[in-house]
């Protein structure tokens, strides 16, 4: 346990030596990190808790419901959802008993409505690597001027330590600039892949259901 102590109270001071030596740019990428993470860690939650369904699973419960006639039945179980398939798959279920094209038109205007919503801030996620990589890059050239200011101007009894500081500033800048962008990047295309899964069951199961409808009508009609 005190081993575990001294190794965050190393690990502290490692942290803030790092960033004292890095430099105002330092603060500014990290800052832009931690915006970002903060997006991710929202957007994540909405899409793996709130806006996600098990879609074959929920369209196969529908189908049944569906099936045996009963659309009020089937409206009910996606009113139980606040996930994004029930609410667009629910509005094509209200307009079940009109023509196809009514019930396409509300579906796509439900599906125009959500996706939206599920895609919104990620294209932020790819702002904020690129600019923190950026800032990361203006350390590094910030940390590269102090060392060659050092090779030309300094005292050479001061030359060897400026030389290092500028050596350190550059390179911890790129170490942090790096960090940002490569963990926001990497998130950002996981969120995404999960966005495209929403969006492409979206499109799959709004298909089935017009056609599971058109066929359940072209059955009682014979």
């Amino acid at each position: 346990m005190e081993g575990q102590v001294v190794q965050s109270e190393s690990f502290l001071i490692w942290l803030k030596l790092f960033f004292d030596e890095g430099g105002i740019f330092m603060y500014v990428t990290l800052s832009i990190w931690l915006w970002g993470a903060g997006i991710a860690l929202i957007k994540f939650r909405q899409l793996a808790f709130r806006d996600d369904v098990d879609g074959p699973s929920f369209m196969n419960e529908l189908q049944r419901y569906v099936l045996s006639n009963d659309i009020q039945g089937a409206i009910r179980i996606c009113s139980g959802s606040i996930a994004c398939l029930p609410k667009v798959l629910k509005g094509g279920l209200k307009r079940a008993y009109q023509s196809s094209d009514q019930i396409q038109n509300a579906l796509d205007a439900t599906a125009l409505e959500v996706i939206p919503k599920v895609e919104s801030k990620l294209s932020t996620m790819t702002l904020f690597a690129n600019v923190s990589m950026l800032f990361g890059l203006l350390g590094t050239i910030h940390g590269l001027i102090i060392a060659f200011g050092a090779i030309s101007k300094a005292d050479p009894s001061q030359k060897a330590e400026i030389l290092s500081v500028g050596i350190a500033t550059a390179m911890n800048n790129t170490a942090l600039g790096l960090f940002s962008a490569i963990t926001l990047l990497l998130t950002h295309a996981y969120l995404s892949s999960r966005a495209n899964k929403i969006v492409n069951e979206i499109d799959e199961f709004s298909v089935k259901l017009l056609d599971l409808i058109g066929t359940k009508k072209e059955t009682e009609g014979k």
